[in-house]
């Protein structure tokens, strides 16, 4: 299965876990950037084992892949199953923030709503 394939396959559903995370770090948005950090770390790890896996089939080939790459004019579908895969990536990378974000938007609603609630009750 390609990677087109299993990206066609997966559901675009962002999906967050609930609850306390643990917290690893006193210094705020430490915790953040290290998700960020280990995400661009697993995604680099899966290039470079393509790129090598890509490298070793042209050799045993006879093919020129680095002038090939060079000389490869990209077609639109292909820029945008580039950009497709940009985004996912962009999307995992701050899916923590984007969660934190989420929540302190639940909780500022409630807060103001029972905000709201007590004013109304005092008159």
């Amino acid at each position: 299965m390609s990677f087109e394939q299993m990206q066609d396959d997966r559901p675009h559903v962002i999906r967050d876990a609930r609850g306390k995370r643990p917290q690893f770090y006193d210094t705020p948005g430490m915790d953040q950037v290290m998700s960020m950090i280990m995400v661009l770390a697993g995604d680099l790890c899966v290039v470079r084992d393509r790129l090598d896996s890509a490298e070793r089939v042209a050799k045993a080939n006879g093919l020129d892949l680095a002038a090939g790459i060079e000389a490869l004019k990209l077609d639109q579908q292909a820029l945008e199953e580039r950009e497709a895969r940009r985004q996912d990536l962009l999307a995992r990378m701050y899916s923590l923030m984007r969660k934190e974000a989420n929540e302190a938007a639940e909780q500022e609603s409630e807060r103001g709503y029972r905000e709201t609630i007590e004013e109304i009750a005092r008159g």
